[in-house]
């Protein structure tokens, strides 16, 4: 399988890190640390730990951008296997998204995709970033360009299981902005996954975020509000939305199976009487929703009852600050 060239030497005075990541490290006074630790910590192929990992999981979330530019979020689901490496250059993935997903359009060979495979209830994660390879009538194959882990902070533990999805998909509702259901979900989310995409490298990032119930403050006009807490300071994630702000999200209902799906504009803050009175906090994230898509029952997981993080204890509410 030959993938497209992967364009990284916005790195090269850096490690991996582009511009925009090493804007953020700056910012964050780590710049210098990260710089000798980058090389050692992303890979150019699957370890095999990675390629075990992933092939033991019912389910993948994925970031890639249309043809407008726009990243989305979103999630695939098969049997354990259906994510599978053959090599470590490359990762087979055994399963297509709906017709509703933005994904469906935006999967064509040479696009760049990114993929995060979580565990909740063992809190592992491991991500990958690359170029689709080919895709046919079963799934589609990523050529790897970037391979990494992360750490278990604020993962909510839940363990999923298959249940009957509906014979078709129920309709999916369409709007510019938040509001009904799809509102009350990010209200009451302890989760949500981002992702965002570099133009010039043309490289796509699909990452996790965790806080207490409500962490994601909705306003009165559907602009979202998140803490951006202690992480392993790559900024993978901040630093493509320095230079390409758009990003998406997905939220998920862990007990009925709904997704949540929205293209934001994002900006990070970095000082603030908001900040400084939210617990833990060291960046807010303020989010201000372009479109959103809700699919009721689009994924054929449940999960039980969540074990919140131990770093959650740390963290402050909206409602004390």
């Amino acid at each position: 399988m030959n993938a497209p060239a992967f364009v990284l030497q916005a790195g090269i005075d850096g490690g991996p890190w582009h511009a925009g990541e090493r804007a953020m490290q700056g910012l964050a006074g780590v710049r210098e640390r990260m710089a000798e630790i980058g090389p050692r910590v992303i890979r150019d192929h699957m370890p095999q730990q990675h390629r075990d990992f992933f092939a033991q999981l019912p389910f993948l979330v994925t970031g890639v951008v249309d043809t407008h530019g726009q990243p989305w979020a979103g999630v695939l689901a098969g049997p354990a296997g259906f994510a599978h490496s053959p090599d470590e250059h490359h990762l087979r993935i055994d399963a297509l998204p709906r017709s509703q997903d933005p994904m469906a359009a935006a999967l064509l060979p040479g696009a760049a995709i990114g993929l995060l495979g979580i565990e909740p209830h063992t809190r592992r994660r491991n991500r990958m970033n690359g170029v689709v390879d080919e895709v046919d009538a079963r799934g589609f194959a990523v050529a790897v360009r970037q391979s990494f882990g992360n750490c278990p902070k604020y993962i909510q533990a839940r363990e999923p299981v298959f249940v009957d999805a509906p014979a078709q998909d129920l309709p999916a509702h369409r709007s510019s902005r938040l509001e009904g259901e799809a509102r009350r979900m990010v209200e009451a989310a302890d989760t949500f996954f981002i992702a965002s995409a570099h133009p010039a490298s043309q490289g796509v990032d699909v990452s996790h975020r965790g806080g207490r119930p409500g962490f994601v403050r909705v306003e009165a006009d559907g602009t979202l509000t998140a803490p951006d807490f202690a992480g392993n300071l790559f900024f993978n994630t901040l630093g493509n939305i320095a230079v390409e702000p758009r990003a998406g999200l997905l939220f998920v209902d862990f007990e009925r199976g709904h997704l949540l799906q929205l293209a934001v504009e994002a900006e990070v803050l970095w000082d603030g009487p908001e900040l400084e009175s939210f617990q833990g906090a060291q960046r807010l994230l303020r989010m201000r929703v372009l479109s959103s898509l809700y699919r009721p029952q689009a994924l054929p997981l449940r999960w039980g009852a969540a074990q919140p993080s131990p770093y959650l204890a740390a963290t402050g509410r909206w409602s004390a600050a």
